[in-house]
Formats: structure tokens, sequence, C-alpha cells
């Protein structure tokens, strides 16, 4: 066997990747279809958001009460939701996001759209940014049926965790500074960012040393720009050189965190900054107690997660 298809150039717990270039995703790539959740009554479907790069995205409405003549039915906040997995891993169909986008949409009588962002290394950054922004013009624009009958675009939310809740911060950044904008009457009131993947070239005081040296082995995969490093405004949004967090596009930010989670110094280091930074919004934090890194994706019935979602059905509520 050629030894160019069967060696390792790149080993890690997520991926590995071969001399040929061929990369072998060790979890995460499991799937389950769109359709009708008969224990939250939510209906999804899969649509293409763009036919030239692929991006698509799954969109979820919950069971709607009939509305009888005359009657104008109230129109749904958004979420565009981003998926974790490091940028590497994971999909929208994924039955662990599935799970969580159905239970959410139920609970807080919301429309998602969870995306499908194209992954590196095969596509490095800004790939997952620019489809991150391709999917949230595509939602402000009501582009779906589902959205423009019953989304309110005045009112769409960002969230994500992990990977994906890196995406949510770039992109709340762009929705801020002005490079990009949505349609008229459009609007990002709020940003949910769930265990964030961040890091930096200097270490802070309760860093996950196991996680930094991963992340050092992985953003080189991830990005494009090979001398960026770790202080790459993109990883590390408090570096000298990165955008003010004065530029956040949004109303309102939620940032979470636990205990054990291995990002936590990170994102509370965020949440610092943004306070700190002159942002003229409001900014909510919360630390779950006792858990680790996303653990409301594998054990979404615990005190813990119950408590979370409950947080976040507020926050979309405006509460």
């Amino acid at each position: 066997m050629d030894p160019a298809t069967t060696e390792l150039r790149f080993d890690t717990p997520l991926l590995r990747i071969y001399n040929d270039g061929r990369v072998e995703r060790l979890f995460g790539t499991e799937t389950t279809p769109a359709g009708f959740d008969g224990a939250t009554g939510v209906t999804s479907k899969d649509v293409v958001i763009d036919d030239a790069t692929g991006v698509s995205a799954r969109l979820y409405i919950p069971d709607l009460p009939a509305s009888g003549p005359g009657h104008h039915r109230k129109k749904l906040p958004i979420v565009v939701y981003f998926h974790g997995g490091g940028m590497v891993l994971d999909s929208a169909a994924s039955p662990t996001y599935h799970r969580y986008l159905n239970s959410l949409v139920s609970k807080a009588g919301a429309l998602a759209v969870s995306v499908n962002y194209r992954l590196a290394p095969e596509h490095p950054l800004p790939a997952a940014y620019d489809d991150a922004w391709a999917a949230l013009s595509w939602t402000a624009s009501a582009a779906d049926p589902w959205l423009s009958e019953h989304g309110d675009v005045g009112r769409v939310f960002l969230a994500g965790d992990s990977g994906g809740a890196n995406v949510v911060h770039n992109v709340a950044i762009m929705a801020g500074a002005g490079q990009s904008s949505l349609p008229p009457g459009a609007a990002v009131e709020g940003v949910i960012i769930l265990h964030p993947m961040f890091s930096g070239k200097e270490p802070i005081d309760g860093e996950n040393a196991e996680t930094r040296e991963l992340t050092e082995k992985l953003w080189p995969l991830i990005c494009a720009d090979p001398e960026a490093g770790l202080d790459d405004p993109r990883l590390n949004p408090m570096a000298e050189g990165a955008p003010s967090l004065q530029k956040l596009g949004c109303r309102k930010l939620l940032v979470c965190s636990a205990e054990s989670d291995i990002g936590l110094a990170r994102a509370a280091a965020y949440y610092q900054a943004v306070m700190a930074s002159g942002w003229p919004g409001m900014a909510e934090w919360l630390e779950s107690k006792g858990e680790e890194h996303v653990f409301f994706l594998n054990k979404p019935d615990c005190e813990e997660s119950v408590a979370l979602m409950d947080r976040v059905v507020a926050f979309l509520a405006g509460n």
C-alpha cells in the first residue's frame, strides 16, 4: 500500500490527516434526518442557502396553534445556531444537535436556523465565517416561507457552542463593525455564547493546558493564515489589534460556561472584557456548577442543563 495513504501527517483525538490529504473524523459524523419530532411537536426541514458553496441549514418550527379568522399570530424570534466541534467536526444533522434544537425551539417558541457551515481543514477559515454571514443574511431576508410567515426578522438571535460560539462572536463583530449590512428592518437582538472556543499566546490563570496544546495543533489547520497563531483576533478577541468589543452588533449578550469547562478561564475573561469595553448593551454571565464542556448536549435532562435551558429561553423571551 502506498505510504502516502497510510502515513499520518496529523493525529489528535478529534481527527487524523494522512499524507495524501485524506481527513478521518473520529466522531461527529453520524446524522439523523429532518422531519416531525413527536416528543416536542417541532418540525424540521433541510434547505440550501448557497448553491455555490453548498452551505445549508436545518430549519425548525414549533407546533403553532391554529389562529381564528381576523386573528394575527404573533411573529416568533429566530435563532440562528452554529454547532460546535472545533470547526472541524459535526453538522446540523448530528443527532445531538437535532435533539438540542428540537428542545430549544419547543421550549422557547422560536424558529431556528441551524447552520451547516463548511468545516476545516478542507475549508479553512474564513470559510466558516463567510458561511455564517451568508446564513444570517439569508435568514434576515426571510428567504424561506417559514421565516417570512412566522419569523420576526427584527428579533434575530445568534447562538452556538464551542467552535460554533467562536463563529457567533466573529459574526457579531462583523454585524457591529459595518463590514456587511443586513436587510432593512432586520436586527440581531441578542447573542448567546455557550462554552466558547477562545485561546491566546499568553496563558491565563486557570487555563486548561491540554486544551491549549490541542488548540495550538489545530489552529494552523483551521485557519488559512499560518502566521496568525493563537493571538489571531478571531481566536483571541482580546489580542492586540483585535476589533474593539464595543463593536459587538447586538443589544444583549449571554455568555455561558461551566465550573469544569476546559474553556472557563477564557470565557470568563471574554465576558469581563466585554463589560469593560464600553459596549452599550446588556451582558449576562452564567456558570453551571460541577459540569464540563458542553455538558448540556450530552446530559439534556440533568438539573444544570434544565437551568441553562431555562436561562436561554428567558433570554430569548426578553426576560
